[in-house]
This record gives structure tokens, sequence and C-alpha cells, in this order.
């Protein structure tokens, strides 16, 4: 990848991962923060405000940083000379598949408190059993993606030497 070597915008490559990075758990910390202030106060009117605006911001930000994020990172490793299989990385990357398998069903969950949300408010009646039922699942699938992303902030910065079981050499 001779291409790659040659890039003369690595550095706003690194600031743009960076940027991703802070984008996705700010972004994640504060669709929580509203999200649990919107839903305690059992009012549907405003739940549905706050679920609509947060689908928004996660489609805007949350999917935008994600997508960006392992692309700017395996450019950036290759840059640097890290093999994907050093154990801080190798780490990260897993830790990311974990973040991933809990934000995008609390994607479709948040979707769908929005409409139970918005269907008791367009009829004037409280929050559903359903919704309360999502929010509880969708309050518990943050916790350990929030937890993951710290361990990431943490290893992405720290660099640990981690010894990794599963390293192969994987060049050519």
């Amino acid at each position: 990848m001779a291409w790659i070597d040659a890039l003369p915008w690595i550095d706003l490559l690194r600031w743009l991962h960076v940027i991703g990075a802070t984008v996705l758990f700010g972004t994640g910390a504060g669709i929580a923060f509203f999200m649990l202030l919107a839903h305690r106060t059992g009012d549907p009117v405003l739940v549905a405000h706050v679920a609509g605006t947060v689908v928004i911001a996660d489609v805007l930000f949350t999917a935008t940083a994600a997508v960006a994020q392992p692309l700017t990172g395996l450019v950036l490793a290759h840059r640097v000379g890290w093999p994907l299989t050093e154990g801080w990385l190798l780490a990260s990357i897993g830790l990311y598949v974990v973040v991933g398998l809990f934000w995008l069903p609390v994607v479709a969950i948040q979707l769908r408190m929005r409409d139970l949300a918005r269907a008791a408010a367009a009829e004037g009646r409280p929050l559903p059993a359903a919704y309360d039922r999502l929010f509880r699942i969708w309050f518990a699938c943050g916790w350990p993606a929030f937890a993951a992303m710290l361990a990431i902030l943490w290893l992405m910065t720290a660099k640990p030497s981690l010894d990794c079981p599963l390293s192969v050499d994987l060049s050519p």
C-alpha cells in the first residue's frame, strides 16, 4: 500500500480519528442523558420529541463516526506500522465490535420508543407498558457499550503492552 505512505494529509486523518472517537463517546453520553431525563418525566409529548431528536443525532453523528472510525483507524495503523494483531489494537477492535453489537439494536429500540411515545401523545394517553420494557432494555444495553467505549479510549491513549495469544503474522 505505497499510496498510503505518500499521503500528505495523515495529520488531518489523525485529527479526524480523534474527533470521531470524541463524537462517538460524546453523542452516546448525550443521547443517554437526554433520553433518561425525558423518560423520567413520563410525558409522552416530551419523550416523543426527545426520542425523535435522538434518532436524528444517531443517524447524523453516531453512524457517521462509527463508519469513519475503522476506516481512519486502519489507515493510521498501517501508516504508523502497527499490525492489527498488536494486543491493545486487537482488544480495541474487539471492543468496537461489542459496542456495535449493542448500538445497532439500540437504534431500532429508539425508533420503536419514539413511535410508541408519538402514538401515546397523539391519543392523549400515558406511555404504554411496551415503551417501559423497551426503555429498560435500551438502558441495560447502554452500560456495556459505555464501558467498552471507555476501555477503547483508554487502550487508544495508553497503548499498553498486551500479549495476545491470537497474534499471527499476516504480512505477505
